[in-house]
């Protein structure tokens, strides 16, 4: 018996790759004949990570979990293996974003949802990354059992030195750094991140600036949007970095005074667990996967409309106290999201299943 790994891309630095990775090595140090599979590796990343789903072989005794997150026809071939199937459900940004800005975007995610849906009745086990992702799925009509596992982050690569040149330029001049991560797509609200910061930078903080790390590629008319969007408003001191090295994104969260997300779409949302390792205060609109992935680890709101966001800032990054109340929370919500805990959740998972 084998339990093996079957994903679309390994991409390079991407969460769902590094996760695959993670769990292979995981499941191979508790004694698992395992192996990963998928139609592409990133060339950055060593030749041997994953195997060529093609050659895949499996018996009835063996189990594929199975990472599902887009429009593929491995959503298809999937259903028809003849072994166990366990379906590792990341979600799928529903098409309606991209409506507009990416016709290919769309017809990918409509394809997702279909392939889901497909998987519904030949799935033997859920193994979701958050209680949102699991109801999206029952919602399609999944009727197997299933467990939540939050993702498999190694959290030891932060450890790692971050870029020292952004840290001194952009924490020396007085002004407080509001940051957001994540891909520059519509389903993220950086429009929505924008009009609140216009309203605290014109009525509460004056030197205060916005950095967005995240990669624009294939949302070029969307980026140019939100670009017009800042210039018409006549808006200073907002950063968009673009695809930038690892050590940079480091330093962005080591100079965040606040992390702040009011996107529409999450299935997990792993920055929200990046700023709770660097101990930066997240305040975050109350959607999707959001409130599964922070728990108590920052504050939840469900209101967007940009002054009452931008007086939720000015309370965090004025009250010392809430500030230091909430850097704790995250502390402790971290602890529940450790590597160790979540291979102990999912080696537990897997042995009640195999018995």
């Amino acid at each position: 018996m084998k339990i093996v790994q079957v994903v679309p891309t390994v991409a390079f630095g991407d969460a769902i790759g590094n996760e695959t990775i993670a769990i292979k090595k995981m499941l191979s140090d508790a004694g698992y004949q395992t192996e990963l599979y998928a139609d592409g590796v990133d060339k950055r990343l060593p030749s041997d990570t994953a195997k060529p789903v093609q050659k895949l072989k499996v018996s009835k005794d063996d189990i594929v979990i199975y990472h599902l997150a887009t429009g593929t026809p491995l959503n298809y071939e999937m259903g028809r293996l003849d072994c166990r199937l366990f379906i590792r459900y990341h979600n799928i940004t529903p098409s309606r974003f991209f409506k507009g800005y990416s016709t290919k975007l769309a017809a990918l995610d409509e394809e997702g949802y279909a392939g889901a849906r497909f998987l519904a009745d030949k799935a033997d086990h859920i193994l979701a990354v958050s209680e949102y992702n699991l109801s999206d799925l029952r919602g399609m009509g999944y009727q197997c059992g299933a467990d939540v596992v939050p993702i498999l982050l190694a959290l030891d690569d932060y450890k790692k030195k971050p870029n020292e040149e952004i840290i001194k330029k952009y924490t020396s001049d007085g002004y407080t750094n509001i940051l957001f991560t994540g891909r520059i797509v519509p389903n993220k609200k950086h429009e929505d991140i924008i009009r609140a910061f216009y309203y605290y930078k014109t009525y509460f903080n004056e030197k205060s600036r916005l950095i967005f790390v995240g990669n624009e590629s294939g949302m070029e008319k969307y980026y140019n949007r939100l670009k017009d969007y800042i210039s018409l408003t006549g808006l200073k001191d907002v950063i968009f970095t673009g695809h930038i090295k690892f050590d940079e994104i480091l330093a962005w969260y080591r100079a965040a005074d606040l992390f702040l997300c009011l996107s529409e779409h999450e299935g997990f949302c792993v920055p929200l667990v990046e700023a709770m390792y660097f101990e930066v205060p997240i305040l975050a609109y109350d959607c999707c996967a959001v409130p599964d992935t922070l728990g108590e680890g920052g504050i939840v709101i469900d209101n967007k409309e940009p002054r009452y966001v931008a007086e939720w800032m000015n309370r965090i990054l004025t009250d010392e106290a809430l500030m230091q109340e909430m850097k704790e929370a995250g502390k402790k919500r971290l602890s529940d999201l450790s590597r160790e805990k979540v291979e102990r959740m999912f080696l537990d998972c897997l042995k009640r299943q195999l018995a």
